[in-house]
Formats: C-alpha cells, sequence, structure tokens
C-alpha cells in the first residue's frame, strides 16, 4: 500500500519549502488568535488591515502554485479569518469608545 514511491514523496515534502514555509507562517494565525483574548485597544488598525491583505495574496498564490499548496492555504484562510474577526473587534471598541 503506497510503496516506495510514497515514502520518498514524503521525504521530498519533509525537505521542501512547500512544507516549512507554512510552518512558518502558522506563528501569524496563532498570535492572532491567541490576541483575542485581549483588551481590543492593544490591536493596530494598520497592522490588521496589511495582515487581512497580506494573507489574501498568498490564499491566491498558494492556490495557483503547482502543486498547490494546502498547507499554506489553511495557515493563511486562517489568519484572514482571525483578522477579520480583530478587525471586527476594533471597530466595535473605537464605535463604544465614541459613544461613551
Amino acid at each position: 500500500m503506497g510503496g516506495p514511491n510514497l515514502c520518498c514523496c514524503w521525504q521530498n515534502l519533509w525537505y521542501s519549502t512547500h512544507f516549512w514555509g507554512p510552518v512558518a507562517n502558522w506563528g501569524l494565525p496563532i498570535a492572532a488568535i491567541s490576541d483575542m483574548k485581549k483588551s481590543p485597544e492593544i490591536i493596530s488598525g494598520r497592522m490588521t488591515f496589511a495582515l487581512t491583505c497580506y494573507s489574501l495574496l498568498f490564499m491566491r498564490f498558494a492556490y495557483k502554485v503547482q502543486p498547490r499548496n494546502w498547507l499554506l492555504f489553511a495557515c493563511h484562510i486562517t489568519n484572514e479569518c482571525a483578522q477579520l474577526v480583530q478587525g471586527g473587534r476594533l471597530i466595535n471598541y473605537r464605535m463604544e469608545k465614541k459613544q461613551a
């Protein structure tokens, strides 16, 4: 089942940027998700916007590159969602502050 070619394929993946690039990128969504427990006053609107654009661009790249890099795509879609939540938290915080 799988044979020697499957083992070789996994070894090639292990030593490639198709694996280590996305693994390194997982720090972004992990940080954004952990920041959701903190006060919204520490959120940088500019950085959130920049990371939202960055993840959109790299989701497209991960889909278009051949072979498709689904690990990178998953990382950036997770970061995109996390940044959108952070952006929503910032907007709500600023609107509540303005009303008070």
